[in-house]
């Protein structure tokens, strides 16, 4: 009796997608059976190249296939596909039309480092083999040119409107820091930043890209209202130290994003805890108050980030990608936390709920 294709599809609809909670035959992510005698072969289409839990699904797909009468062999092959927002796909007026998602990444006070998180996730996706935009949305505090070493290059434009960013470290990026004198302060009220970032986020030829990340000013101004006025939102990631004075600012926040109806893709914990020199670790801040937080306000916890000698040294080098280096500690911490954002924005994704944000002032 020879294997068929409707035997096998049969099998698969067991297999459920851990994160989206669905079978891979209804999210339609099944692209290919080949059946050569008592092998069987499957195309699954991840919805991230950075799915953590590909080695998951690879497993369930082959004890699936298993059970089909005379197959002896399966094997997996993945392609990934990322799939655009329902945000983006219900935009009428989205400026960013050929961009799949935005993420803005915030928190409620300065200091907790979300500028590393920001360049990291953004670095750590296209590791992954995702097409990645930057944006240096902290207008009054840009510190992308240390951070990603752009400091000897220079800025073009392609006609009188339109900004090339710059092609670095795998991904596309673009800051104020490049467009204004280094030690230059920008004293500016609301209108000017809020004009600033519109220009910095519309006029830079972003071409197409599965993820573009924001990295906004601390607090609740008016920089992320206007990022929620502009742009189609997937989600915002809020970056948190384990004390309770930066959890206070945190859970503001999120409160922001909630009425502004953008959903919280999730908490990091920054800073989280040290390493010493004799292996032991320390829990300067109090390690697990930002994820307890998250808990508290039902938000996902994307994973924490030590405080780390090698994590300082790379931003003032301007070498992110060396902070990803194979078997380390925090390479294997920062990859986690990549890997659980875009774990999160498949899940809003494919979830079909659109939620136009909104801006009440009363």
């Amino acid at each position: 009796m020879s294997i068929t294709r409707e035997q096998v599809m049969e099998q698969l609809k067991t297999v459920m997608d851990p994160d989206l909670g669905k079978d891979l035959v209804t999210l339609n992510m099944i692209k290919e059976v080949e059946i050569k005698g008592v092998t069987v072969n499957v195309g699954v289409e991840l919805t991230t190249p950075a799915c953590p839990l590909k080695d998951k699904i690879a497993g369930d797909v082959q004890e699936a296939v298993k059970r089909v009468p005379g197959v002896q062999e399966v094997t997996v092959d993945f392609t990934a596909q990322v799939r655009a927002s329902p945000q983006q796909q219900a935009s009428e007026s989205n400026p960013l039309p050929d961009v799949k998602h935005v993420i803005a990444v915030g928190a409620g006070k300065g200091g907790v480092g979300k500028s590393t998180v920001a360049i990291n996730l953004a670095v750590g996706l296209a590791r992954q083999g995702a097409t990645v935009g930057l944006l240096d949305g902290d207008i009054y505090g840009p510190s992308f040119p240390t951070m990603l070493g752009l400091d000897d290059l220079e800025v073009t434009t392609a006609g009188s409107d339109t900004i090339i960013p710059f092609d670095v470290h795998g991904i596309k990026c673009m800051t104020i820091g490049k467009l204004v004198e280094t030690d230059k302060p920008l004293i500016w009220r609301g209108p000017m930043a809020h004009g600033a970032f519109r220009q910095l986020a519309t006029q830079t030829a972003w071409g197409e890209l599965d993820y573009l990340i924001i990295d906004l000013p601390p607090g609740t101004g008016d920089v992320p209202l206007t990022l929620a006025q502009l742009l189609p939102l997937t989600g915002a990631v809020v970056v948190c130290t384990p004390q309770k004075v930066a959890q206070d600012d945190a859970r503001r926040a999120i409160r922001m994003f909630e009425q502004l109806q953008v959903p919280v893709l999730g908490v990091v914990e920054n800073m989280s805890y040290f390493i010493g020199d004799d292996g032991k670790e320390y829990d300067i801040f109090g390690r697990g108050g930002a994820e307890a937080m998250a808990h508290q306000m039902a938000a996902p916890y994307l994973g924490g980030i030590p405080i780390n000698m090698a994590l300082r040294a790379n931003c003032d080098a301007g070498t992110p990608l060396a902070n990803f280096e194979e078997g380390s500690t925090l390479g294997t911490d920062l990859t986690r936390m990549v890997q659980n954002t875009a774990a999160q924005v498949s899940i809003q994704s494919m979830s079909g709920d659109f939620v136009q944000p909104t801006i009440s002032v009363s």
